[in-house]
């Protein structure tokens, strides 16, 4: 609910007389021409303050002044929504006296009866419905005012909405009744008064939620009580195949869960994913007392899920150890696997619980069963690295040594990876061998020296680990260490006890343990690496790449690093990587400021480009909006073609900046003389981007410099088209203040009016209206009212309605349709009624002969037709046809609209019913073809030939025959019976 702040306008005498009720004054001030329709800058007027307190003598000088009842503010709010959300049943009144429109909505489609109803005023709500047909109109969310003032718990307002007809069964956008939200609120009034008049007690949500469930979701015991008191179903399910006791076990509401069981709740019931309320207590926090309640009620604890867990897996996996006893004293099995072969040790094991470790153990848990990748409950408690779990799962009979998982890991690798140096001893003291290799080649020390386990690569080297094994990817523990180790102390530990040989191997890449202390920025390992390395960069980038570790220290923004290398190897400082990319191309892709001007300082070319999208150093600066690494650039360049020099797409850097939204880049290249009107492969300019992207900085500094509002694109279209079409209110101000045109046409011929109306942006739109005056329709037939019609922007009509000429306002596009026909076409009820209201012809049609009548039948649009139907019969020309002499009850019928027939047959003359088509059918014909029942039974109670023949010499009778070979049978057979005067039913008297 919104809040409605006092409507002050500035400070406007009139308004303080308002405020303060001088009614004497605020006479006065009219008097002397005070502007009565005067607005703030949220479109507030007088009348919304006079409304707002409530004053109605104030509100009657206004409206004898000629001020507005109507006006809405900036968010629809009319001067009545505000009186009856304040509950000034009098200003209420006087405000519907004087015609203010009871259905009017403000932007959450709220109108003044919701108010009202959210905020508990009878008397105010008692004025509105006097003058309603209905009181069950819809927010924007779907809520009426019943359901407002059921979630608000307002149990008077209740009773008089229902005294007054509101539906207890209406439904919100998520499919919510009244009800539902009584229940979960707990509002005992308002739950007996919805029963009472009809609710459904056990209707269901989108979400297939009753009202228990929300009762019992939200705690609220005293409505649980009175919804199964009522009769509503205890076991009922919602689409997760949750009861109200899973429910209520899950948020922990035990008072619930305790009242559920009293009333027969089944207890094991499987949710679809096949989990009871007891999985739900076993894993919920504040479940510990709804479990309680389960067991003793007699749930079962060794049912499993779908994922083959059961509530002891629940209980472990966050160390329950009260909840883990009491499953096992109530017959829970230990050795339980679920899907991936997890017993509840594994669980317990792999997140630490050691007191629930050893609770399983001492009932039995088998500690030599198998779980996920052939794991034992030790494998997961050495990867974790908790050694007192490790202590209650080893045994004196205990093989650790021997035991490996899927992946042929020891436990020495788990403990190692896990880097608890107590783990990695006990391990190791089990016997666990120091060079086992895993499936992927890879050995203990292969973990510690990835995890940069340096307490771990002490133990591990000295006890034999071998630091010259590679794994499958040719990786020794070196490449893992130097990827890894902050502080180098692995890496110099490992240098240290190398065996002999260089260190420096490439893995199958091509990497050295320089790459990945590079790519790290270990400087540490890196000055450490260079000692071992080769002088020629070249020599150590081999393999399937072409990046040197300086590439990767300058991606990666590692200075010193980057420093070290290129005085160790005086590299050529332009060598490029397998894209293309030189060090200084990723330094300013990544905004390294320190690197691009050491790079540059030291000859790095800035005209290089990549093999991706034909970037340069300073395309890759500007796109990311390093304005830093952009000026380092420039004072490096000449100005003209090198500062617009472009990529693949005709893209220069100026356009990239744009597209990101990068300001201070984008004033910086304007100031150093960058185009702005040059055009990429699409012909879209700087400006068409920033207008695109919504920057309003960007644009404002680009029209600052003169760039062309008038560019078009390669559709003809301007940067005011792309304004209108993206709702960018603020920059299509901006643009039209520069010169833009508010009715340019693009090669289709659309303005920007046409753009705005499309999409639905009303705002733009009453800016391009206001500047484009009497102009306004231009360019193509398919009209901006045609645009907003067709996609529902009733906003936007309305605008246009308003200020359009009347004869412009039945304008047919190409195809002859007026904003009617689109109307009907998309059955979009709203937009109609405002049509009408205008006074737009109901009877024009369009090439192919049809009327808006005949549109909406053809497509079984029975809401929009029932309106059309409503007018005076001289206005409709129901009898029309179309080019195939179809009319608008022939093409209901031809679709199979059967209601839309009967709507039709309501107002059409018998001629139309007798009247044939181009293939001589009659309406009888294609509605007997069609099987339309009711439509049949009215038009051979209005006359209709019952043998008339179409095209094919077809009667009536004979096209209800799937088929011509049908037909023809069933012609002969008729015949032939009557001719021998055979009855055509078994009943004599028929």
């Amino acid at each position: 609910m919104m809040s409605l702040g006092s409507p002050k306008i500035y400070d406007l005498p009139i308004i303080q007389a308002i405020f303060e009720g001088n009614v004497i004054q605020l006479t006065e001030l009219i008097t002397q021409r005070e502007e009565v329709n005067a607005v703030d800058h949220d479109k507030r007027t007088p009348m919304h303050a006079a409304a707002y307190v409530g004053d109605t003598e104030s509100i009657n000088a206004l409206i004898q002044a000629g001020g507005k009842v109507n006006v809405k503010d900036s968010n629809w709010l009319t001067p009545l929504h505000y009186a009856a959300a304040r509950g000034h049943d009098a200003a209420v009144r006087e405000l519907i006296k004087n015609q203010a429109e009871l259905m009017a909505r403000e932007k959450n489609w709220m109108t003044p009866l919701h108010l009202a109803a959210h905020n508990n005023h009878i008397a105010s709500a008692e004025a509105i419905i006097a003058h309603l047909v209905n009181v069950d109109i819809a927010d924007r969310t779907g809520k009426t005012s019943l359901h407002h003032a059921c979630y608000n718990g307002h149990a008077e307002m209740v009773s008089l909405l229902l005294v007054k007809g509101a539906s207890v069964r209406a439904l919100d956008k998520k499919d919510r009744s009244p009800l539902h939200l009584a229940s979960y609120m707990g509002h005992q009034d308002c739950i007996n008064s919805i029963v009472g008049c009809g609710g459904d007690i056990n209707s269901k949500d989108k979400k297939q939620y009753t009202p228990l469930h929300a009762a019992a979701a939200g705690g609220q015991v005293h409505a649980v009580k009175m919804l199964l008191e009522l009769d509503a179903d205890v076991d009922v399910t919602n689409s997760h195949g949750c009861t109200p006791l899973h429910v209520a076990c899950n948020n922990g509401q035990d008072v619930v869960v305790d009242v559920l069981l009293q009333h027969k709740a089944t207890i094991n019931q499987l949710n679809i994913h096949g989990q009871t309320p007891l999985h739900y207590a076993a894993w919920s926090h504040h479940g510990a007392l709804c479990m309680e309640l389960l067991v003793k009620a007699g749930a079962d604890p060794n049912v499993k899920d779908i994922n083959g867990r059961t509530a002891l897996h629940m209980t472990s996996v966050h160390g329950f150890y009260l909840r883990t006893e009491t499953l096992i004293n109530h017959g829970a099995r230990v050795d339980v696997e679920d899907k991936e072969g997890n017993t509840s040790l594994h669980i317990a094991a792999r997140h630490g619980h050691a007191s629930v470790v050893k609770k399983l153990i001492s009932y039995g848990a088998n500690k030599n069963k198998r779980g996920a990748g052939g794991m034992l409950p030790v494998h997961m408690a050495c990867l974790s690295g908790y050694s007192d779990c490790i202590d209650n799962l080893i045994t004196s009979d205990s093989e650790i040594a021997t035991e490996l998982d899927t992946d042929k890991r020891t436990c020495l690798h788990a403990a190692a990876c896990g880097g608890n140096i107590e783990c990695v001893d006990m391990m190791i003291n089990e016997g666990c061998q120091i060079n086992a290799r895993d499936k992927l080649g890879r050995t203990p020390i292969h973990y510690a020296a990835a995890c940069a386990q340096y307490q771990c690569v002490l133990s591990l080297v000295a006890n034999g680990a071998n630091l010259t094994l590679v794994d499958n990817f040719k990786r020794t523990p070196l490449h893992y260490a130097a990827a890894s180790d902050t502080d180098g102390n692995c890496v110099a530990h490992m240098l240290r006890s190398f065996p002999g040989g260089t260190p420096f191997t490439t893995d199958s890449k091509g990497f050295t343990l320089l790459h990945y202390a590079a790519c790290n920025g270990h400087r540490l390992a890196v000055n450490m690496a260079i000692d071992y390395a080769p002088g020629d960069i070249s020599a150590i980038t081999t393999g399937e790449t072409k990046t040197t570790p300086i590439h990767l220290a300058a991606y990666n923004g590692h200075f010193e690093v980057l420093q070290e290398l290129v005085y160790k190897f005086q590299v050529f400082l332009d060598h490029k990587d397998d894209k293309g990319r030189t060090p200084l191309d990723l330094a300013a892709f990544r905004g390294h400021k320190e690197i691009v001007d050491y790079l540059l300082g030291n000859g790095a070319s800035l005209i290089v480009h990549d093999l991706v999208t034909k970037r340069t150093p300073l395309h890759a600066a500007a796109s990311n909006g390093h304005v830093e690494c952009v000026q380092m650039m420039l004072r490096y360049l000449s100005k003209g073609s090198q500062i617009d020099v472009v990529d693949n797409q005709g893209r220069t850097p100026l356009m990239l900046a744009v597209t990101n939204g990068h300001v201070p880049v984008v004033q910086v290249l304007v100031e150093q003389g960058a185009q702005l009107d040059y055009t990429d492969k699409y012909l879209c300019t700087a400006l068409h981007r920033a207008v695109a992207c919504g920057f309003e900085d960007c644009v404002e500094t680009l029209l600052n410099a003169q760039a062309d509002s008038s560019a078009r694109d390669q559709f003809g279209r301007t940067p005011v088209h792309f304004a209108a079409a993206c709702g960018h209110v603020t920059i299509l101000d901006c643009l039209l203040n520069s010169g833009g045109s508010p009715i340019a046409v693009d090669n289709s011929g659309y303005t920007p009016i046409h753009w705005a109306a499309y999409n639905g942006h009303e705002k733009c739109l009453e800016s391009l209206v206001e500047k484009s005056g009497t102009d306004m329709i231009t360019g193509n037939n398919f009209t901006p009212l045609h645009c907003a019609i067709i996609n529902d922007n009733d906003s936007c009509a309305d605008l246009l309605l308003e200020r359009m000429k009347r004869e412009t306002i039945d304008t047919q596009d190409s195809k002859g349709r007026t904003a009617v026909h689109a109307a009907a076409f998309n059955n979009h009820v709203e937009c109609m009624q405002l049509l009408l209201k205008y006074g737009a012809q109901v009877s024009v049609s369009d090439s192919n002969g049809r009327t808006p009548v005949m549109v909406a039948a053809n497509a079984g649009h029975s809401s929009v037709l029932d309106l059309l139907m409503g007018l005076p019969s001289e206005k409709l020309s129901v009898d029309s046809v179309d080019q195939q002499n179809n009319s608008a009850l022939h093409l209901a019928c031809l679709k199979g609209h059967e209601e839309c027939a009967l709507a039709v047959l309501e107002k059409c003359s018998n001629d139309l019913i007798k009247k044939a088509n181009n293939s001589s059918k009659t309406a009888l014909h294609i509605a007997a073809k069609s099987g339309l029942t009711r439509v049949v039974k009215e038009l051979i109670q209005r006359g209709t030939d019952l043998y008339a023949r179409d095209s094919d010499d077809y009667t009536p009778a004979l096209c209800c025959a799937p088929n011509p070979a049908v037909a023809n049978c069933l012609e002969l057979i008729l015949q032939a019976m009557l001719e021998q005067k055979v009855p055509l039913s078994s009943d004599s008297g028929q």
